[in-house]
């Protein structure tokens, strides 16, 4: 081989390598999309960003682990009304096991699609409502029977919305409890899915005079 020859080769090899590192530098990084859970479905769903919400129960003083559960409990509306866009919503938790058990605090609440997916919650305890409003108490659920607590929200749009969705089912989570139950409701929540809670409360305790009347 020439000098000449051998002058050519070296050239060819270095604008290969040069191709290849520029290739190298310009291959795009993917991001992998993150995934989240629906308590209605339990399927794996992609979404862009997560949904602000609140399965989980609010502040509770009762040691962990030792609050009455949601598979102990019987979850059931048990009355409605409403009045100038507010909407008020009674659920009642019957113990359904044959061992009593403590309930006290607020529960959470996260609203579902017919479809089990995630609709946009914010749980807000306590509240301004008349009906929402008052301290918690201790109780023991004795089997068989309920505590109740009251919901509340506004069904006309604020701000932006023009519309509102529209739930089908609700994840409620008992307050300290780990698990929720999902139960079937009709509600159209404004306010980007805010819905106020009361404590739980038994017929006779504090509270018990502020439930909605049976649909």
């Amino acid at each position: 081989m020439s000098h000449g020859q051998r002058r050519l080769v070296v050239r060819a090899l270095g604008t290969v390598a040069v191709a290849v590192t520029l290739g190298a530098c310009s291959s795009p990084k993917v991001a992998a999309p993150t995934t989240t859970t629906s308590p209605g479905s339990g399927a794996a769903a992609t979404t862009a960003s997560p949904t602000t919400s609140s399965a989980a129960s609010t502040t509770t003083s009762l040691p962990p682990g030792s609050a009455c559960q949601a598979q102990s409990l019987t979850t059931r509306v048990t009355g409605t009304q409403g009045a100038a866009g507010t909407q008020e919503v009674t659920f009642a938790l019957r113990n359904a096991s044959g061992a009593p058990c403590p309930i006290k605090g607020f529960p959470g609440a996260l609203l579902l699609s017919a479809t089990g997916a995630q609709l946009p919650t914010h749980v807000v305890p306590g509240g301004t409502y008349p009906f929402t409003n008052f301290a918690p108490a201790q109780i023991v659920l004795v089997a068989g029977e309920s505590a109740y607590f009251n919901l509340g929200y506004s069904d006309v749009p604020h701000g932006n919305e023009s519309s509102c969705p529209t739930a089908t089912q609700i994840a409620i989570t008992p307050p300290g409890a780990s698990n929720h139950d999902v139960v079937a409701v009709d509600l159209e929540v404004c306010n980007a899915g805010t819905v106020t809670v009361s404590p739980v409360f038994i017929v006779g305790g504090p509270g018990s005079q502020t439930t909605a009347p049976a649909p």
